[in-house]
């Protein structure tokens, strides 16, 4: 089922960085994030509920602007 909130996110494993691209294009990069949670997040039914839930407010994070283009393997939609 698509996101009505998240367009997209990619997971670099080396780094443990979440970039989360949303339905605004709008990229946060989330640092310190676990394998096991980008997985999970990858699994998860809602991506929406799921990002809420185990990763806002839970890791640092940074604002990398707007994605113009391209796409991240794993789209939500």
């Amino acid at each position: 089922m698509p996101s009505t909130v998240i367009r997209s996110f990619e997971y670099e494993a080396a780094r443990n960085e979440l970039t989360v691209t949303f339905t605004t294009e709008r990229v946060y990069v989330y640092s310190l994030v676990p394998p096991a949670v980008a997985d999970a997040f990858r699994m998860a039914s809602s991506k929406g509920a799921f990002f809420n839930q185990t990763i806002r407010d839970k890791y640092p994070y940074r604002k990398a602007g707007r994605k113009s283009q391209g796409h991240s393997p794993w789209r939500t939609g």
